[in-house]
């Protein structure tokens, strides 16, 4: 589009005449000809591009261009005009690398001028004084900052990217703007090697800020390897702060089983161990998260244990902040699943009392998930009932049952499901109180929360003593009876049946599931066969076919 005559053009004059000028000069060069000869081909891509850029009004972006490459112009015409003798006052050494820099310094203005007209910078000059919205103005400030990453010096970049953090630092909008103009990409290639210490740890932090953003996750998730790499390497030398944003976005990076085989393929999950084990406390929470996420996948267990992992993780328990010692418990967990020798082992390295006092310390009910999912999980090496219980665990596990977080409540209704192995503790169970909030979770919204407490039940219930409890409640009876309808889906129906049968010898009880609607149900649950359907039915019935009819003797 070319500019009204009464608006000044991007490319001046005198650039121009200073190109022109050079381009003649270098037809007359006598050393270095090849040199030249490349040299000449850049200077017409250049020639070709600022005629592109002379179609718009000047703005800052051009203006330091043109700036910088006037410069370097002037430079090769007095280079020129040197090289038009074979006899080189500087030398022939000398000559040749500064034409060699010239022609370095000419490809970096070609790069940068394309990267300015293709970035589409140069339009926005053109509304300038036209009002514009507010995410319109944060759209053009985001290309601008985009577009200067990718062109200049170090110092210009490590300013650009100070601009670019104060634009996303509290607006994810800013954030979603800044990505949709392109800026993952180009931080990426930012974090090479090659980059300044200092520009590596604003483009990790700039990074971190992306992954913090939900929606932008998959933009970042497809830079994929290369990505990845440079995070790992930032894990491996960067500082304390560097380190800290590097496990911030390898959070979002590690929820595929895929980006977790490649950390543990580089040697990225001792990189975070040492973290843990020495980093600044932050940076310790951010890795044990990471950690977090790589335990989930089964098969890179192996890969923790070698590395020595528990005994990292346990330390970490003990000594590292609350959010650190949350992601190092849920780690544990992970790692000892359907690993009994594992489990007995943190037990002996004294895995108890640091839940305890995990526990007690815990001013977050939140955080108590982990906690309770890990003693749910140690409890079911029977070997570890009774440290459990002596440790002062069921009283707190009561608690649990009263927290208002769901996952807490179904965690901890496991625990006790595992815990109730032999009458003794099922006495110890009911006479401690857990029935009352059993039954309360019967009537959870959650389907984890009702089946766990109905297994829970059906466990204590064994216990006659129990069976009284529970027939106290009113709501016992009608909330098991409503588990057995086929609508609740997902519920294993052989729970509430054995709940209903512990109690199917009082004639009260059985009246109240007759009038609860639980033949109707049994019909169904015993035509696919459920666990207990038939003897409940049965018993409930009075020796009635279907509930209406006695049988002959």
């Amino acid at each position: 589009m070319k500019l009204p005559e009464n608006q000044n053009a991007a490319v001046d004059d005198e650039t121009v005449q200073v190109l022109q000028s050079v381009i003649h000069s270098v037809k007359q060069t006598q050393s270095f000809k090849g040199k030249w000869s490349l040299i000449e081909t850049k200077l017409s891509d250049l020639k070709t591009l600022l005629s592109d850029v002379s179609d718009f009004p000047p703005n800052s972006i051009s203006d330091d261009l043109l700036r910088s490459l006037s410069q370097t112009l002037s430079e090769a015409l007095s280079l020129s005009l040197a090289c038009q003798s074979s006899d080189l006052p500087a030398g022939k050494l000398k000559t040749q690398n500064e034409v060699d820099s010239v022609s370095a310094k000419l490809d970096n203005h070609v790069r940068d001028l394309e990267v300015v007209i293709r970035s589409g910078v140069l339009h926005d000059g053109v509304v300038k004084n036209v009002s514009i919205s507010k995410r319109e103005s944060v759209r053009v400030e985001a290309r601008n900052l985009v577009t200067r990453l990718q062109i200049g010096s170090v110092d210009s970049k490590t300013s650009v990217l100070d601009s670019l953090l104060r634009l996303i630092q509290d607006d994810d909008k800013n954030v979603l703007i800044a990505v949709a103009q392109g800026v993952v990409p180009v931080l990426v290639r930012l974090l090479d090697s090659g980059s300044s210490p200092e520009i590596r740890e604003k483009t990790v932090t700039a990074i971190a800020r992306v992954s913090t953003v939900d929606s932008s996750k998959h933009v970042l998730m497809a830079e994929g390897l290369l990505l990845l790499h440079y995070l790992i390497k930032i894990l491996e030398s960067g500082n304390g702060f560097a380190k800290q944003k590097a496990c911030i976005t390898l959070q979002s990076l590690t929820i595929s089983k895929e980006n977790a085989r490649v950390i543990e393929s580089r040697n990225g999950i001792s990189s975070l161990l040492e973290i843990c084990n020495s980093g600044t406390p932050t940076a310790q929470a951010s890795a044990a998260a990471v950690l977090r996420n790589l335990t989930t996948f089964s098969d890179i267990k192996p890969s923790f244990i070698e590395e020595r992992a528990i005994s990292v993780l346990l330390t970490l328990t003990r000594s590292g902040t609350a959010l650190a010692q949350q992601h190092s418990i849920a780690c544990l967990t992970n790692l000892i699943k359907e690993d009994d020798d594992l489990k007995l082992l943190i037990v002996q390295k004294g895995v108890l009392t640091i839940l305890k006092n995990f526990y007690d310390s815990s001013s977050v009910n939140h955080s108590l998930e982990v906690a309770v999912d890990l003693l749910s999980n140690l409890a079911s090496d029977q070997r570890l009932i009774e440290s459990i219980i002596s440790n002062d665990f069921l009283p707190r596990l009561l608690n649990a049952l009263n927290c208002n977080v769901l996952g807490v409540r179904t965690h901890a209704a496991e625990a006790i499901y595992k815990i109730g192995y032999n009458s003794k503790v099922r006495k110890e169970l009911g006479e401690l109180g857990f029935i009352p909030p059993l039954i309360r979770m019967l009537d959870g919204k959650s389907v984890q929360e009702t089946e766990s407490a109905a297994k829970a039940l059906s466990t204590i219930l064994i216990c006659t003593e129990n069976r009284r409890i529970y027939k106290r409640d009113q709501r016992g009876i009608v909330s098991a009876v409503r588990l057995l309808d086929s609508l609740t889906t997902n519920v294993d129906k052989k729970h509430p049946v054995s709940i209903l049968n512990s109690l199917a010898h009082s004639k009260k009880c059985r009246k109240r599931m007759v009038n609860s609607g639980a033949l109707v149900h049994l019909e169904k649950l015993v035509s696919m066969e459920v666990e207990g359907a038939k003897s409940l039915q049965e018993a409930i019935g009075g020796g009635k076919i279907l509930g209406v009819f006695r049988r002959r003797s």
